[in-house]
C-alpha cells in the first residue's frame, strides 16, 4: 500500500454487525479519521439496533442497515428475494466507490463483500482465517490483553493515519435533552443530585445467555433500597420492553417506589437521562458504553467477560465490581466456558456494592478514581 494513495483516502466504509456497546467502541476510529481527514466520507454497515447510535453521529455519513434475522427471513421465504435483497444492498454501497473497508465482523463473508465491491484498501482482524479476502489485516486468537477500543484503533495504522482521540462518541440531540430535563421535572425529582438510573438487564448482544451477565433483580432490588433510605436517592429503573418484566421483578422485592421507564426511550433520550444521573448503576453491556459515551459516572457488575478488555472506556471516574476469582475471566476468545453458579455474580454481595458507590460518589473521596473494585 503506498503512502501517497493512503493519504488521499476520499471514503472509508466500516462494517460492525455486532451491538450497540460495540460500535461505540468504533467511534474514536471514526473521530481519528476525521481530524485526519475533515473531508473524507465514511459509511458504516450496522445492525438495526445500533443504528440510532450513528444516525446522531454528524461524523458518519451513510448508515447501511444489515440485520441477520430480517435476511435470513426473506431467505427461507424465497431465495430469489434473498439474493435480489443482498444485490441491492451491494448496489447501494457499490455506487459510492469506497477507498477502503475497516471490517470489524470477523466474517469471511463480509471480507467477500468487500472484494467483491473492487475496495482496494480492506483492513480488518485475521482470526480463525477468516481475513482471506482482507489485504492488510491483524491476526488475533480473540480480544484479550487489552480494550477493544486499543484493538480497533491499531487498525488505523495500516491507513497510516495517526491515533489523537480516544474518547466514545454519542450525540445526544437538543430535544432529548429538553426530554429528560422535562422527564425529571414531571417525575418531581428535585435536584440531579439524587438521581440514579439502575439497568438491571443489558447484554442483548448474548441473546439467551444474557442472563450470565446480570446481577440478580433481588440484588439490584436491595441496593436500590439501601440507597433510597441512606443516601436518599431517587430510583429509575430502565431498559427496553422486552426488559419490562425483569424490571418488574426489582421492583417486587423493593421496600420503596421506584419509577420504571422501560420501551419508552431511544439510545439518546436513554443518554440524555443518564447524563443527568449522580450515577448509572449497570450490568456489563451496551447500556454501559452509553452512559460513558454520555459522560455519566458509572458502577458496572462484571461476571465471565474481562473488564480490562470490554469495561468503561476511558476508565476514569467509573467503577467496576468483580469477584477475584480463579475461574474468571470465563469469556474467552469470543467463548463462554460451561458454568451453571456463575459464582462471580451470585457472590457479589450488595453492602460490598453500596459501600464502595457511597464511599466514592457520596463521600467526595475518588470522584475521578479509575480504581477497580476487587471483592
Amino acid at each position: 500500500m503506498r503512502a501517497n494513495s493512503v493519504k488521499n483516502l476520499r471514503k472509508v466504509l466500516i462494517i460492525n454487525p455486532f451491538g450497540i456497546g460495540d460500535v461505540l467502541f468504533t467511534t474514536p476510529m471514526i473521530s481519528n479519521m476525521k481530524l485526519h481527514n475533515p473531508g473524507i466520507h465514511i459509511g458504516y454497515i450496522c445492525n438495526r439496533r445500533a443504528e440510532g447510535v450513528l444516525r446522531t453521529n454528524t461524523k458518519v455519513d451513510q448508515v447501511y442497515i444489515f440485520e441477520r434475522d430480517e435476511f435470513q427471513k426473506v431467505y427461507q421465504q424465497s431465495k430469489w428475494r434473498f439474493l435480489k435483497k443482498v444485490w441491492e444492498l451491494i448496489s447501494l454501497i457499490k455506487a459510492e466507490r469506497y477507498d477502503a473497508v475497516l471490517d470489524v465482523s470477523l466474517n469471511l463473508n463480509f471480507g467477500f463483500m468487500g472484494w467483491v465491491l473492487g475496495i482496494p484498501y480492506r483492513v480488518g482482524f485475521n482470526y480463525k482465517r477468516r481475513g482471506l479476502f482482507l489485504n492488510q489485516k491483524i491476526k488475533i486468537r480473540g480480544f484479550e490483553g487489552k480494550h477493544v477500543v486499543d484493538c480497533y484503533l491499531e487498525l488505523l495504522s495500516k491507513l497510516s493515519i495517526p491515533v489523537v482521540e480516544k474518547n466514545l462518541q454519542l450525540n445526544i440531540s437538543s430535544r432529548d435533552q429538553q426530554w429528560a430535563q422535562e422527564y425529571i421535572q414531571k417525575e418531581e425529582i428535585k435536584g440531579d443530585e439524587r438521581l440514579v438510573v439502575m439497568m438491571p438487564g443489558g447484554g442483548a448482544s448474548w441473546g439467551k445467555e444474557a442472563r450470565f451477565k446480570r446481577w440478580s433483580p433481588e440484588s439490584y432490588a436491595k441496593l436500590a433500597d439501601k440507597m433510597i433510605e441512606n443516601l436518599g436517592a431517587a430510583i429509575i429503573l430502565v431498559g427496553d420492553q422486552s426488559e419490562k418484566d425483569l424490571c418488574l421483578e426489582v421492583e417486587k422485592w423493593m421496600m420503596h417506589p421506584v419509577q420504571i421507564l422501560c420501551g419508552q426511550t431511544t439510545v439518546s433520550r436513554l443518554a440524555a437521562l443518564m447524563a443527568k444521573t449522580r450515577i448509572t448503576i449497570v450490568n456489563d453491556g451496551g447500556p454501559l458504553h452509553i452512559a460513558v459515551a454520555a459522560g455519566a459516572r458509572t458502577a458496572s457488575i462484571f461476571g465471565p467477560v474481562d473488564e480490562k478488555v470490554y469495561g468503561p472506556y476511558p476508565r476514569d471516574g467509573h467503577l467496576v465490581f468483580k469477584k477475584e476469582l480463579a475461574c474468571r475471566p470465563c469469556y474467552r476468545q469470543f467463548r463462554r466456558a460451561k458454568c451453571d453458579h456463575v459464582s462471580c455474580l451470585s457472590a457479589l454481595t450488595v453492602d460490598e456494592v453500596y459501600q464502595s458507590i457511597k464511599n466514592s460518589f457520596y463521600l467526595n473521596q475518588s470522584e475521578n478514581s479509575d480504581e477497580i473494585i476487587k471483592v
